[in-house]
């Protein structure tokens, strides 16, 4: 319960319409407070010279620093206030909370900012395992699902502009919101960071790090924490596997549709075709990066990060692992009488995937860009306060 002390004085910061600090901001505050007197973790990410920068913070910094944060446990391996000191200071588990929260807040439209709440493994996989079921039955009313288009032929058993019309507007709807979602956090932080805009310098530094995900090396290249004290690269490396395997299938999709609408090349293509190649190549990419998280996830220390967001995390692993393993399995059943229905199983996995994809964990990689992107112009202002690395 809140002590009086406290209930008094966001009162008062209301009545003087100040912004008042949610109980997870304020604990991000006071952590960085005690952080910016200490600083041995300086060079450890992006977080640690952007709170040099800072005497306060207030919640555009504390969103900011959360979202810079990429929750790989070095700064709480090495801190000497690490729990069970009284401080119990934990950055990542601190940032984590907040980082969460901003996807719900910054969610549009609002009202379905909620969802980040509830999007757990459960849903996710019932939702894609739904849709699949409503596909087959779409199938079936026109006969067996078993052996449909045994010819290899996808588009005999779901016409190209019925696939379009299906899946065009919920991924459009997905794009939408997440642009206007990513756009109202850079609206508040803008003026905290400094309120340059972006130079071309900045935004090549910005997409460096993020396609390199550089503060996954624990500030010196030997990579994060997982289960022990031991350094390990395999959180950064399995995040590429994924990251770089969706990449992958995703310009296989967009090159045939470039071939459907260009040149005429309908679907489906043969192996060694370049939409082939780079769907095969991406989907076991995705199988190996998604497994290798899930491993990691179902190991990773309690105390990094906020365990409240596990089940959403693993929604999103298993969502892209049923994505990719699916796709590969339609490769295989190409032509097969199993081939309808692993065709229902990989559309209702990536329907399920485009629908949560503005309010899954799919978002964070928005908002992190969005983080390094304002951190890379911020640090080649002048420091407002002459401390720590400009």
């Amino acid at each position: 319960m809140a002590s009086l002390e406290a209930l008094t004085r966001d009162a008062r910061a209301l009545a003087n319409g100040e912004v008042v600090l949610t109980p997870s901001e304020a604990e991000v505050a006071r952590q960085m407070t005690i952080c910016n007197a200490c600083r041995y973790c300086e060079g450890f990410c992006a977080v640690f010279p952007a709170m040099t920068r800072r005497l306060e913070f207030g919640k555009a910094d504390v969103h900011f620093l959360a979202n810079l944060c990429h929750n790989c446990g070095a700064c709480l391996h090495a801190c000497q206030y690490a729990p069970p000191h009284e401080f119990a200071v934990n950055v990542p588990r601190a940032m984590a909370t907040v980082r969460g929260k901003t996807y719900a807040d910054y969610a549009w439209p609002p009202a379905l900012g909620a969802l980040y709440k509830k999007n757990g493994l459960a849903l996710s996989v019932a939702l894609a395992l739904g849709l699949a079921l409503f596909l087959v039955l779409a199938v079936m009313l026109k006969g067996p699902i078993w052996g449909a288009a045994q010819g290899g032929d996808f588009y005999a058993i779901f016409p190209h502009n019925l696939l379009v019309g299906l899946f065009a507007p919920v991924f459009l709807f997905a794009v939408l919101a997440l642009t206007l979602g990513v756009r109202r956090f850079l609206r508040e932080v803008n003026p905290a960071t400094s309120g340059a805009p972006a130079s071309g310098d900045a935004a090549a530094e910005a997409a460096h790090d993020v396609l390199r995900l550089k503060y996954l090396d624990g500030g010196h290249g030997d990579g994060c924490h997982d289960e022990d004290d031991a350094y390990t690269l395999r959180r950064r490396r399995m995040h590429h596997f994924t990251f770089y395997g969706f990449l992958l299938c995703f310009a296989a999709t967009s090159l045939a549709t470039v071939y459907h609408y260009l040149f005429g090349w309908a679907a489906p293509y043969n192996f060694p075709s370049l939409p082939k190649l780079l769907g095969a190549v991406g989907g076991v990419s995705m199988v190996i990066g998604t497994v290798g998280l899930w491993r990691l996830n179902l190991r990773r220390d309690p105390l990094q990060g906020d365990t409240a967001q596990r089940p959403m995390d693993r929604g999103f692993i298993a969502l892209l692992f049923l994505i990719a393993l699916s796709g590969l399995l339609l490769w295989w059943a190409r032509g097969s009488a199993a081939m309808g229905l692993m065709l229902c199983l990989h559309l209702g996995a990536v329907m399920a995937l485009f629908a949560l994809m503005p309010y899954s964990k799919f978002a964070h990689g928005f908002f992190r860009s969005a983080a390094l992107l304002r951190h890379a112009v911020e640090k080649r202002q002048p420091n407002p306060i002459g401390l720590g690395a400009d």
